[in-house]
């Protein structure tokens, strides 16, 4: 028990799977490997490193100005800076200043010919505006240089139901027909990715149960389809070796509150074939006004067997009440900033910093209908999140092939860097968007398992029923 104590205390301190505490813009001197750092596999399958003080090739030297004007955090140079200094034309022209002729220019390669480019005012605003919809190459280069390094862990797929109305698939060599396919996963550099298991609306009962085990199978079936490119994970230990191994981590979850049928039993069972995250929305016990009996022991066999509470879509009264009562961190998968859009998922300021006090996790969701048309606003939220909770508390979430509207230039599993610009455009730290894009779903992953494992020393599996505790 002692052990395991100090291992809690570990993973709380951020030993484990989480970034640097510095900047890693800063590289390792010739040959040299950190005490911890991981190997990591890059989009295209080679192995790098990742850990404490590990450099990725292609982030921003401390102390250089990004295009548009934000500061690296710390002195020291790296081989792209002449790349970022030649992107200063393009800041220009996003501040208003007009463009520069030549290579660069509008009579370059990159942009319209001729002379009378220049002299046409609408031509140019026109120009203005299409570059501050599209990044640069460089700062596109630099993203994906991140994410090489510290991949995507994306909380929300729908694939599982999309894939069931298709007749035949390839996720592999590429499928039109959904949002997600595994060369869309690589070059968005998704390393990890939750699989909903969540039903259409009005599955209940012994229906409700038999249709998730199908999804269930379904989505074995795929990953076992899928060999080079998928791989099915029940830990955060998995996931690194998955990752490590050139494949796209798959985790089950999460699944709505039918799937268990009011039954503890048949929780425990979906655990065991794989279930990390059941979502408490629109249970009997997870009603609009809290957790009743058995739902709080819902809650405490959910952190026995290692099962994530999603609270996105629940009650303000079941969020604070499932918050007190869960020993493991809790998530919400889709929820974004409701101060900056109203939406019945969105979760307001007082229950964002709750969240963050009980070192949750509030995953965005890249929807239009709950952040907004474009990349820009979804970056809004991901930065009320982050000053809110903190940016131990914030994660990303596509929402790809789950029926809903995309922001422009968000539209598919490959967009991801697209968005990771816009936040080192704004200034986000190294370690701050390691948090965002693969620490801290690490980091909840590891804490639900430490729990689980503490928990079973002191508690036997709950054998309550709902007519027992709620009548």
């Amino acid at each position: 028990m002692a052990d395991l104590q100090d291992e809690l205390r570990a993973g709380e301190a951020g030993e484990l799977d989480t970034p640097p505490t510095t900047d890693t813009r800063r590289g390792p001197g010739p040959g040299h490997l950190p005490p911890g750092a991981e190997p990591m596999a890059g989009s295209d399958g080679t192995t790098g490193t990742a850990g404490p003080g590990a450099a990725a090739p292609g982030i921003v030297a401390p102390g250089t100005v990004r295009p548009g004007g934000a500061v690296a955090a710390a002195a020291g140079t790296d081989k792209h800076t002449e790349a970022r200094t030649a992107g200063a034309p393009t800041a220009a022209r996003r501040s208003g200043e007009p463009p520069p002729s030549g290579p660069s220019g509008p009579s370059g390669p990159s942009g319209p010919s001729g002379p009378s480019v220049l002299s046409e005012p609408s031509v140019l605003s026109e120009v203005s505006v299409l570059s501050e919809v599209s990044e640069p190459p460089d700062e596109l280069a630099e993203a994906h240089a991140f994410l090489d390094v510290h991949p995507v862990a994306d909380g929300y797929s729908g694939l599982p139901w999309a894939l069931r109305e298709l007749p035949r698939f390839d996720l592999e060599l590429g499928e039109g027909g959904v949002d997600t396919d595994v060369p869309r996963m690589r070059k968005g550099h998704i390393g990890a990715l939750f699989w909903s298991l969540h039903l259409p609306e009005g599955l209940t009962g012994e229906w409700a149960v038999g249709a998730t085990l199908e999804q269930l199978d379904l989505v074995r079936t795929v990953v076992d389809g899928h060999p080079e490119g998928l791989r099915l994970v029940h830990s955060a230990g998995e996931i690194t070796d998955a990752r490590n191994r050139g494949r796209v981590a798959v985790l089950l979850g999460p699944a709505g509150a039918p799937a268990m049928g009011d039954s503890l039993g048949i929780l425990r069972a979906l655990h065991v074939l794989g279930l990390k995250a059941l979502t408490l929305a629109g249970a009997s016990w997870a009603s609009g006004s809290g957790l009743s009996r058995f739902g709080k022991e819902v809650v405490r066999e959910m952190n026995r067997v290692g099962v994530l509470a999603d609270l996105s879509g629940a009650s303000e009264p079941t969020i604070r009440r499932v918050i007190a009562v869960s020993r493991a961190p809790v998530v919400c998968t889709r929820s974004a900033a409701d101060a900056l859009r109203s939406h019945p998922a969105n979760l307001p300021d007082d229950l964002l910093s709750a969240l963050g006090e009980a070192h949750g996790l509030c995953m965005v969701p890249l929807t239009a209908e709950q952040t907004g048309p474009s990349v820009r606003d979804v970056a809004d939220h991901l930065e009320h999140v982050r000053k809110i909770a903190g940016p131990e508390c914030v994660g990303l979430s596509g929402a790809y092939d789950s029926g809903v509207a995309h922001p422009q230039d968000l539209t598919d599993a490959s967009c991801y860097p697209r968005l990771v610009a816009e936040l080192m455009r704004r200034g986000w730290s190294d370690t701050d968007l390691a948090l965002l894009t693969w620490g801290n779903v690490q980091r909840v992953l590891r804490s639900a398992d430490f729990t689980a494992r503490a928990a079973k020393d002191r508690r036997q599996p709950s054998t309550a029923r709902i007519a027992e505790l709620d009548g």
